[in-house]
């Protein structure tokens, strides 16, 4: 019989920081400037992405130091998985957080990052770097996803 992989009999919270980091699909979604309607708490995504994001590779040019760099970047820890909602329904935290499994095109899945490009999940080609647009300018950025 064999084992079931470990983001399918462990929580999120009982992965070691390799498997937490595993978990990461690499599509920077999280990356986009956000803005939140001060009216209804409703978090809207716009197509401007942290600078310190490297758009070929999709990943943070400078991720050990990313904190630093950008204060308010997002930390995703097992601790904090109560605030997953704001993040796009495709993001593998909130997905295991929700009970809803890996989605088939993520690399832990297939093995590659491939699929996920195929999908369209990743942003690459599709954001403009934050030192191109004007932060008052970020609403006419906003998009919106295709659930996949």
């Amino acid at each position: 019989m064999s084992q079931l992989p470990f983001w399918e009999r462990k929580t999120l919270a009982e992965m070691n920081p390799d498997e937490w980091e595993s978990v990461c699909d690499g599509c920077a979604r999280c990356c986009l400037h956000k803005l939140e309607d001060e009216d209804d708490g409703e978090v809207y995504y716009t197509a401007v992405v942290c600078r310190y994001l490297d758009q070929d590779s999709c990943r943070c040019s400078d991720y050990v130091n990313r904190h630093t760099n950008v204060p308010n970047c997002v930390e995703l820890t097992p601790d904090r998985v109560e605030a997953f909602k704001w993040l796009p329904t495709t993001c593998a935290y909130r997905m295991l957080s929700e009970g809803r499994g890996l989605a088939e095109w993520h690399p832990l899945v297939t093995g590659s990052r491939d699929a996920m490009m195929t999908f369209g999940i990743a942003v690459t080609g599709k954001v403009l770097d934050e030192s191109y647009v004007h932060e008052d300018d970020y609403q006419e950025q906003i998009i919106h996803w295709v659930e996949q």
